[in-house]
């Protein structure tokens, strides 16, 4: 594969902290000031998560991808929590280090764990640090839908409860329209799914979003299937360590003689409300081709790790190398990696 002379840089912006917070003994969150000229390169959506860059003594730095918490429409600045893990190097840097004034490398907002219409009736649940994209979207839903919002959220115990205080205010300021179960394994031992599929029996009908730990999330898919929720109403989120550096400089494909016409597929894609209508050689990448025809697609990590170029096979086929961070029923509705996929029809239309 060749590519061009100067390579595409980084679309990371330096972002200065205006707070930290201490949401529970384990866990801070870090509050962002977007500067006006990023030209909203840093809107985002219910739901979505940021890519951080954290220095390293060993490799220089690390990427680690954190939800954010807060929400577009009620909160002023971009929010992430971060939770410790026992061996998480990114998350103990990031709560034994970050101080308001400092800087930190950030990509823009990605992810496609977020609603399509807030007015929706939503059931969401969430174990542990995977509460935080899912506040941003009960948050955002409450203020800007007119739906009902159930939470089921599991906990080791009160103490390790993240936004315990803000929750308690959302549930008391819409107590019509918000329901939030605590499942303490203190008091009431691990969820399981036949006591959760009993619990939720009465929102069998809302789209449900999930975040959490894999056992936790099994209950959860495993009570759902109980009551008979179609794949198409469950979203489930995931997340993986990056092993490659999405802030390193990014080769774009010079697209020469390799490439030919007789060996390639016909894209049809569309991003931004635009379509666009392109050449698909069968050894590229779609975020290859996309980068090559001066397109501004999402991506971080090009390794199929983050879910950032996540998008959606309408028409045609394609084959995968690495998709794991894509649910099951995620790959069934037709949901691929744009920076793991290669065109295996002739045509081919993708929507991001």
């Amino acid at each position: 594969m060749t590519t061009v002379d100067k390579p595409r840089t980084s679309a990371s912006i330096a972002l200065r902290v205006a707070g930290v917070i201490e949401e529970t003994a384990d866990s801070c969150s870090v509050v962002f000031h977007v500067p006006d000229e990023t030209d909203g390169a840093f809107d985002y959506r219910p739901g979505q998560f940021l890519t951080l860059r954290i220095p390293s003594d060993r490799t220089g730095s690390v990427a680690r991808c954190y939800s954010l918490a807060s929400s577009p429409f009620t909160d002023e600045h971009p929010k992430v929590t971060v939770k410790r893990t026992a061996d998480g190097y990114g998350s103990n840097w990031i709560c034994d280090n970050v101080r308001i004034g400092d800087v930190l490398e950030v990509l823009p907002p990605s992810g496609a764990f977020t609603p399509k219409n807030l007015d929706d009736n939503f059931l969401l649940f969430a174990g542990g640090s995977g509460i935080t994209p899912v506040i941003s979207i009960l948050k955002s839903a409450l203020t800007q839908g007119n739906g009902k919002v159930a939470l089921v959220y599991a906990n080791r115990d009160e103490k390790s409860v993240i936004f315990a205080d803000e929750l308690r205010e959302l549930a008391a300021a819409q107590p019509k329209r918000l329901l939030i179960f605590h499942l303490l394994q203190s008091e009431q031992g691990l969820p399981n799914a036949e006591r959760m599929a009993t619990l939720i029996a009465p929102f069998e009908g809302y789209e449900s979003f999930l975040c959490g730990p894999a056992p936790f999330m099994d209950a959860a898919r495993e009570a759902l299937n109980l009551l008979g929720v179609p794949r198409s109403r469950i979203h489930a989120e995931a997340f993986n360590s990056l092993a490659g550096d999405p802030f390193s400089p990014i080769p774009v494909v010079d697209l020469g003689a390799d490439d030919a016409d007789d060996d390639a597929a016909t894209l049809e894609v569309e991003l931004d409300g635009e379509s666009h209508h392109l050449t698909w050689p069968r050894a590229r990448t779609l975020v290859d081709i996309m980068l090559a025809r001066g397109l501004d697609v999402p991506y971080s990590c090009r390794e199929g790790e983050c879910g950032s170029c996540a998008c959606r096979v309408v028409e045609g086929d394609v084959v995968m190398d690495n998709c794991r961070v894509l649910d099951p029923d995620d790959i069934d509705s037709g949901y691929i990696l744009a920076c793991q996929s290669r065109p295996s029809t002739d045509h081919v239309k993708i929507e991001f």
